[in-house]
């Protein structure tokens, strides 16, 4: 299942404890499509998917935008 966190307007490290929350909630397996615009994210995002055990399957640019898809561990 896929589930959507919209962290835009957000600064680091804000959008990295939201889907760390988000993540927490869900089943093993399941998918966060996470949505920032801090110039950041890109460093924090991958580097929390690392540390926590988590897949990050992919990222994108959608205007200034990033969208994360991160698939929880475990």
């Amino acid at each position: 299942m896929i589930h959507d966190l919209d962290a835009t307007g957000l600064l680091c490290p804000l959008p990295v404890l939201k889907a760390r929350k988000r993540l927490m909630a869900l089943p093993g397996g399941d998918t966060l499509r996470l949505r920032t615009d801090d110039p950041a994210a890109v460093i924090d995002v991958p580097h929390f998917c690392a540390e926590a055990g988590h897949a990050l399957d992919s990222s994108t640019q959608d205007g200034t935008d990033t969208v994360w898809i991160i698939r929880k561990g475990g």
